[in-house]
């Protein structure tokens, strides 16, 4: 049985302007300082809501969990026979001044369910399904300097039951604030396979999604792939220059922003591939 290479991703894409620079991504931890209130407040979505009386809480949170077990819960013994509901939260933040050439994204690894998101009283979006990750684009909606800026996020398991298990309810996974260049990397945006590989050679195959805010779009891009072995010796490098296509845009979180998704493939070979296994998982890395 033929054993593909496992590829550790690693994403720094160099842009060209005038001269080469790093594009940077910095990941922030969005968990600490949120307010919650189980129950529903059709205002609570408003910048000026007063919150002072709710329960300060670090996520992840599941309210479920802290409530009485009842067999007479509607999400049944299959649902933990705890109860849902709707819940709100809500967080205030600032922005840095030298954030504002930056594009603003908050990403949400898992709420469950029915999430409802607003930033300074513009709603953002709305995820029904409570086993996903997802991501905003909220520059079109910060504020930056010492101006405070409110993102409320509104909860809804009441429908009962949804699963055939116990879900929990609320934001029960990580929050991050993400920041990057204009043109950056997508999100979830490198897909990397192996279609071919045997004991004297491997095709890697890297697609790469780049994302260029519109006030970007013209600028000159290319993107340069190298993959590193195990002692991060380089084997293989390619130079592309993406073709940039307009993608849709995104009215509901960026109606200002014409953000166009670029696909780029490369395609790599590696000789006398060292091939991952349990009994020796080796690892090759790729940046881009």
């Amino acid at each position: 049985m033929k054993k593909p290479i496992a590829c550790l991703v690693l994403l720094n894409l160099f842009v060209l302007i005038a001269t080469a620079q790093t594009s940077d991504r910095k990941t922030i931890d969005f968990n600490k300082d949120w307010k919650f209130y189980l129950g529903d407040n059709a205002k609570a979505s408003k910048p000026d809501f007063k919150d002072d009386k709710w329960r300060k809480l670090t996520l992840p949170h599941d309210w479920s969990i802290e409530g009485d077990f009842d067999k007479n819960s509607p999400a049944g013994t299959g649902g933990g026979a705890l109860n849902g509901g709707i819940g709100w939260y809500r967080k205030i933040f600032e922005l840095s001044e030298d954030q504002q050439d930056k594009e603003i994204y908050i990403s949400f690894d898992g709420v469950y369910r029915n999430s409802e998101v607003w930033v300074n009283g513009n709603f953002i979006g709305k995820r029904p399904n409570g086993y996903i990750s997802f991501q905003y684009n909220i520059s079109a909606f910060v504020k930056f300097g010492h101006q405070k800026n409110v993102i409320a996020v509104k909860v809804d398991n009441s429908p009962q039951p949804n699963s055939r298990w116990y879900s929990g309810s609320g934001i029960y996974r990580n929050v991050w604030l993400v920041s990057t260049n204009k043109i950056h990397v997508d999100n979830w945006g490198t897909y990397v396979t192996t279609p071919v590989v045997n004991k004297s050679a491997a095709v890697v195959m890297v697609q790469t999604k780049l994302v260029f805010a519109s006030a970007s779009k013209n600028t000159p891009v290319i993107i340069h792939t190298t993959i590193y072995d195990a002692a991060n010796n380089e084997i293989a490098s390619q130079v592309t220059i993406p073709n940039k296509r307009r993608g849709p845009k995104n009215k509901l979180t960026s109606p200002s922003r014409n953000s166009m998704p670029n696909q780029d493939l490369v395609r790599l070979n590696i000789p006398t591939p060292h091939v991952w296994s349990t009994e020796d998982p080796y690892l090759y890395s790729i940046k881009t």
